[in-house]
């Protein structure tokens, strides 16, 4: 699918794993899949931390009330789950080499060489194509339109 084999990293970010813009445009339906898949997985955890808050709080106020244990463990354990898939998910896309800026904006960014300097091209969920790029100083404020003519990224190695 285009992916490149994912090579271990050293720190947080290995800049030395980069993309060119043909292979972040093939990586990105795998990528964005699998944000997807983040997305919901949190939005989940979200629902059942707040369901669980509610039940928390109502117990309070009522002085303690009969509570079901197995419906509570059931609903902590489905929580528990959803972090841990949230997690592992955004693990998978680290491994491949692509930063999650912003997972609930969906905002994706794919290290990659330009004119011999290290930039980030930049994805939005619900854009069709990459069309931006940026500096890590500036982030996503400061993206600025690929030029089709600069837009042939180059790799390191």
């Amino acid at each position: 699918m285009g992916a490149r084999s994912a090579r271990s990293h050293a720190g947080d970010q290995d800049l030395s794993k980069t993309f060119t813009l043909s292979e972040a445009q093939t990586l990105l339906p795998v990528v964005e899949a699998l944000l997807r898949k983040a997305q919901s997985a949190a939005v989940r955890a979200g629902e059942l931390e707040q369901e669980m808050q509610l039940l928390s709080h109502r117990i309070f106020l009522s002085g303690g009330m009969h509570v079901d244990v197995s419906v509570a463990a059931r609903r902590k354990a489905e929580h528990d789950k959803a972090v841990q898939e949230a997690k592992d998910t955004l693990g998978e896309i680290d491994s491949i080499g692509v930063q999650v800026k912003d997972l609930e904006e969906g905002l994706l960014d794919f290290p990659s060489v330009m004119d011999g300097k290290t930039v980030l091209l930049c994805w939005k969920l619900g854009e069709p194509t990459i069309a931006y790029w940026h500096t890590e100083e500036e982030g996503f404020a400061g993206r600025k339109p690929l030029d089709p003519q600069l837009g042939k990224t180059e790799r390191f190695n």
